[in-house]
C-alpha cells in the first residue's frame, strides 16, 4: 500500500553535499510554513511505481506517488480510516445502494487547465467501463473489475460480470453512478486511486494507447511511462519520471483547490534495501521513507530521527495457486504447507513489536474477524504426516518471492522466504526459490497465476471486511486457481448483506468457511512505521499507508 526525506544538522562529507545540492539543500528550506519557499522533499521509496496512471496498477509503491496528483470522489481523514468528501463534497445513495448521487466540489481545475464537473467524473467511469483487449486483463484493470464487475463487452472469458451501469451528468456539479447490484465494495471502492479522476483531455490521449501482452508479459501503454499526458486535480503535479535513477518528481500546484502544499516540489526515489533508506536518512540524503526495519526503530529514535508506527491495518500471506499445480489441489497438501510452517518465529523475528501471527484473511482490527476459525499450528511431523497420507512425501514446489521492494507487511521479502523455505524443508518439501523484481515482474506473474507457491499481502483500501477477504475470494482468481461455490457463495453472501450487524456475523462465517478450505496460508500482521528527518513538519501517518504529502513541510 501503498517515501520521504530527511537532513541531519551534522557534518556531512563532500559526496553527501553532492547529494544535498541533488535533491534540495538545506539552504534552499524556507521558514516553517513558508509554502512560498523553494524546498524539496524527498522521499525514499522501497520500491518502483508501475505506472503513473494509477487506474493500471494495484500496488501500493504506485499508488503512495500518484495519490499526491490524483483525487477521488471520496477520500479518508487524515490519518484516519473514516470515509470523507473527496471532489464530492457529500454522497448519498439510494435504499437499495445501487444509485449513488455525488455532489461535486465547484472551481477545481485539472493540471493541464481543464475545468472538473460531473461530465469529467463520467468521461472517467464510461473510459474504464469501455477498455478493451489487454485493458480487460486482471493484471491491468484489477481493480476496476474489483469494484465494477467487467467491461461493456467481456472479451476476457475470466473477466466477471459488468456491475457497473451507468454515469449520468445530473447537472454541472453533480454525479450519479449507478451499479446493477448493491456492493460492500461501495462506497468505499470511490475512495481508491484506481478509480482517481482525470482530466477528459488526458483521456483522449490515453484512448489513443494500447497495453499490450506476451504471455505474463504486460508492456504499459507509453503515457503511463513517462510525465506529460496524465493530469488530476490534486496538491502536485507529476513532472519527471527518471526510471535510470529511479526518481518521480512531482512539482507543487498552483491552481489547487485546497490548502497548497507545504514544499515546492517532492521526490520519490527508489532505494530497494532497509539499510539503504536508513543510512540515506542518516547521512541526510533524503527526508524521510517508509517501511523502518523493526531492528532500526530504536536506533533512528536514539538519533533524535522521528518514527511513527502505523496502527496494524494489513495482512501477509503465502498464496498457493492450485491450477497449475495438482499437488495442491489436494487439502492435505495445503494443510501440511500450513502445519509446516513456523508462523510465530517469524512474527518474532522479522516484525516490529506488534507484529501478530494471523489466524484468518484479515487483521483482528476489522469487523467480522471471527475467533473460530479452523487453526493450523506450527507441527513439522504433521506436515509429514499430511503429506504421506495425500501421497505426495516428495513433494517439490516453486516458490516465487519478490525482490527490490520492501512491502508494510513484509519488512525483508528475501528473510522472510529464507524462513519459510527451511521450514517447508524440514517438513521433506524441496522448494525451487524463484526471485523476481517487484514491478511489473513479480505483480505480474502472481495475478496471472504463474507462481505455484508465492508470498504477497494486503493494506486494506478502506475498512469493510468484503475489502479483504472479496479481493481474493469473491470468484475465481487466477492467483489462487481454484473453483469452490463454498467460498465464494460464502463471502459473496456477506458483501450483499444490507444490515450492518449481520454483514459483520456474514464476515465471521465466511472466514471460517475460508480456513477451512485453506486456499493459502495467512502469516501474519505488521504496524508499519515510518521514519522523518528532524527538522520535517511530518504528515499525520495512515493505517491505510494513504499519507498526503501536502502537510509536509520543514521547521
Amino acid at each position: 500500500m501503498r517515501i520521504i526525506r530527511s537532513r541531519t544538522a551534522r557534518a556531512v562529507t563532500a559526496a553527501a553535499a553532492v547529494a544535498l545540492l541533488a535533491a534540495g539543500c538545506s539552504s534552499e528550506r524556507g521558514k516553517e510554513g513558508d509554502s512560498e519557499a523553494g524546498d524539496t522533499f524527498v522521499f525514499g521509496g522501497a520500491g518502483d511505481p508501475a505506472s503513473l496512471d494509477p487506474a493500471l496498477a494495484s500496488d501500493g509503491e504506485t499508488f503512495r506517488v500518484t495519490r499526491q496528483a490524483f483525487e477521488a470522489l471520496l477520500e479518508h481523514e487524515p490519518g484516519g480510516s473514516k470515509l470523507v468528501g473527496g471532489l464530492a463534497e457529500s454522497w448519498e445513495s439510494n435504499d437499495a445502494g445501487t444509485v449513488w448521487t455525488f455532489n461535486l466540489r465547484k472551481d477545481v481545475k485539472f493540471h493541464d487547465g481543464e475545468t472538473f464537473n460531473a461530465e469529467a467524473v463520467c468521461a472517467n467511469y464510461d473510459h474504464w467501463f469501455n477498455w478493451t483487449g489487454t485493458y480487460q486483463s486482471s493484471a491491468v484493470s484489477y481493480y476496476w473489475q474489483t469494484i465494477m464487475g467487467g467491461f461493456a463487452k467481456n472479451e476476457d472469458k475470466e473477466a466477471p460480470e459488468a456491475n457497473y451501469k451507468s454515469c449520468t451528468a445530473k447537472d454541472e456539479n453533480t454525479a450519479v453512478i449507478e451499479v446493477n447490484e448493491p456492493s460492500a465494495n461501495l462506497p468505499g471502492g470511490f475512495s481508491l486511486q484506481a478509480l482517481a479522476i482525470h482530466s477528459p483531455k488526458a483521456i483522449k490521449e490515453y484512448e489513443k494507447q494500447e497495453a499490450t501482452a506476451k504471455g505474463d508479459a504486460i508492456t504499459y501503454p507509453k503515457y503511463s511511462q513517462q510525465a506529460g499526458t496524465v493530469a488530476g486535480t490534486g496538491p502536485f503535479r507529476i513532472t519527471k519520471w527518471n526510471k535510470g535513477n529511479k526518481e518521480v518528481t512531482l512539482e507543487r500546484f498552483d491552481d489547487y483547490w485546497g490548502k497548497k502544499a507545504g514544499v515546492d516540489k517532492l521526490v520519490f526515489r527508489t532505494i530497494d534495501t532497509e539499510d539503504g533508506r536508513r543510512q540515506a536518512l542518516q547521512a541526510g540524503d533524503i527526508d524521510g521513507y517508509d517501511l523502518v526495519a523493526p531492528a532500526d526503530i530504536k536506533t533512528l529514535e536514539d538519533e533524535g530521527f522521528q518514527v511513527p508506527t502505523r496502527d496494524v491495518f494489513n495482512l501477509f500471506y503465502v498464496g498457493m495457486t492450485q491450477e497449475k499445480n495438482k499437488a495442491l489441489q489436494k487439502s492435505e497438501v495445503r494443510q501440511a504447507i500450513a502445519h509446516a510452517l513456523d508462523r510465530e518465529n517469524l512474527v518474532k523475528t522479522q516484525l516490529p513489536e506488534g507484529g501478530k501471527v494471523a489466524t484468518q484473511f484479515m487483521p483482528d482490527t476489522v469487523a467480522g474477524f471471527s475467533e473460530n476459525v479452523k487453526t493450523y499450528p506450527f507441527d513439522t511431523a504433521k506436515a509429514k504426516q499430511l503429506l504421506k497420507d495425500a501421497g505426495e512425501s516428495n513433494l517439490k514446489v516453486e516458490f516465487c518471492y519478490p525482490t527490490e521492494v520492501t512491502r508494510p507487511y513484509m519488512p525483508a521479502p528475501q528473510d522472510m522466504f529464507e524462513l519459510m523455505k527451511s521450514d517447508l524443508e524440514k517438513a521433506g518439501i524441496t522448494v525451487t526459490p524463484k526471485p523476481m523484481k517487484w514491478a511489473p515482474d513479480y505483480l505480474d506473474a502472481t495475478e496471472a497465476g504463474s507462481c505455484a507457491l508465492h508470498m504477497l499481502g494486503w493494506t486494506g483500501d478502506f475498512n469493510d471486511g468484503f475489502n479483504f477477504i472479496g479481493t481474493w475470494f469473491a470468484g475465481y482468481d487466477k492467483q489462487w486457481g481454484f473453483k469452490e461455490d463454498k467460498v465464494f457463495d460464502a463471502v459473496n453472501a456477506a458483501s450483499k448483506e444490507t444490515d450492518p450487524a449481520a454483514r459483520v456475523e456474514a464476515y465471521k462465517k465466511a472466514n471460517e468457511v475460508i480456513m477451512d478450505y485453506l486456499p493459502g496460508v495467512p502469516i501474519s500482521s505488521s504496524p508499519p512505521a515510518i521514519a522523518f528527518a528532524k527538522n520535517v513538519n511530518p504528515p499525520k501517518v495512515s493505517p491505510l499507508t494513504q499519507e498526503n504529502f501536502a502537510e509536509v513541510s520543514f521547521k
